[in-house]
């Protein structure tokens, strides 16, 4: 659910300079298609294609609102969907008592799975278990997560579009707040670097905790990136169709999954092979006490990462055979 164009700009693979989750439309007046048509031909057609379609999917996009969360649909659905992770992923939650139990608090995880991201969902809904649906607990999304058919369910566990605005507005609520600084760059590494923290030198996180003076969480998982068979990001795929300039994406994902076989973009997701998904919360930071009253954003991030990366090196040495767990 896995970074969105905020008022401090985004990065054209839709996700925040700095490191927060989604992508929004082209603000120059002029949209990808009408630019990159000009020259006529089979790449006009694609470039008008996909002007269309992104103006569609835009459409789509809800206005975020942190209150369409609903603690009395989450207490209804908590109960099977614990269940079906339990069994289908053996899920594994640990360290949850290491979150603060009250006040806003900035959760900040290693992202996995594609377009379905079961570490996400598997940590939501331990979430609210453990701390009862009523705190508020929200998750940023790339706005084509929330624009997907089918998906408005999230709303109602609380994910919002990932922006800046809806991030100072879940913090300032007291909420704590769920983020993926890798967003899609991380989500679709290859197999090969499933156990890599990779946020692609995002800092945002960093700069908007300590804007808001909230402790960061680090959040680690692995197991996801054994829920399908991920070969690519697709960058150069991305940049030939356009996708950078239309929606925002410079990944355009390439894997084995099912029930597609070769499934290029994942846009329609996939059924996530049952692999175990372990979860482990570590220790809050507190970057103006453990790194000065003018801390350096640098050092903080690097910090968060090398303690991420040690824990997922162990969570790695206790697998005995990938998927099986």
């Amino acid at each position: 659910m896995a970074e969105a164009s905020t008022a401090h700009g985004a990065t054209s693979n839709g996700h925040h300079k700095d490191g927060l989750n989604g992508f929004a439309p082209n603000g120059d007046g002029e949209d990808a298609g009408t630019k990159r048509s000009s020259g006529g031909g089979l790449g006009g057609l694609i470039a008008g294609a996909l002007s269309g379609l992104a103006g569609a999917v835009t459409s789509r996009i809800p206005v975020a609102d942190l209150d369409e969360r609903d603690p009395d649909y989450i207490r209804e659905q908590l109960p099977s969907l614990w269940m079906l992770a339990s069994f289908y992923f053996r899920a594994e939650v640990r360290g949850l008592h290491n979150i603060p139990a009250d006040g806003p608090v900035l959760l900040v995880g290693n992202h996995s799975g594609g377009n379905v991201t079961p570490d996400t969902t598997v940590f939501t809904l331990a979430f609210n278990t453990y701390f009862g649906v009523e705190r508020r607990f929200y998750q940023l999304a790339h706005n084509l997560v929330l624009a997907m058919p089918g998906l408005s369910r999230l709303r109602k566990f609380g994910t919002v579009a990932a922006s800046h605005e809806n991030a100072h507005k879940a913090l300032d609520s007291g909420a704590a707040l769920l983020v993926y600084p890798g967003g899609d760059y991380e989500v679709h590494r290859p197999i090969w670097d499933g156990n890599k923290v990779d946020f692609n030198g995002r800092k945002g996180y960093v700069r908007l905790a300590l804007e808001k003076d909230v402790p960061i969480v680090p959040v680690v998982a692995i197991g996801g990136q054994e829920t399908s068979i991920f070969l690519s990001r697709g960058q150069r795929l991305a940049r030939l169709f356009g996708l950078d300039r239309a929606f925002r994406l410079k990944v355009l994902p390439i894997s084995l999954a099912i029930p597609w076989g070769l499934n290029v973009g994942d846009m329609l997701g996939h059924v996530p092979l049952p692999a175990k998904i372990t979860v482990e919360v570590l220790p809050p930071i507190y970057p103006r006490e453990q790194f000065g009253q003018d801390p350096d954003v640098d050092a903080i991030n690097g910090h968060v990462l090398a303690e991420m990366q040690g824990k997922l090196d162990e969570l790695a040495a206790e697998r005995r055979f990938p998927f099986i767990g």
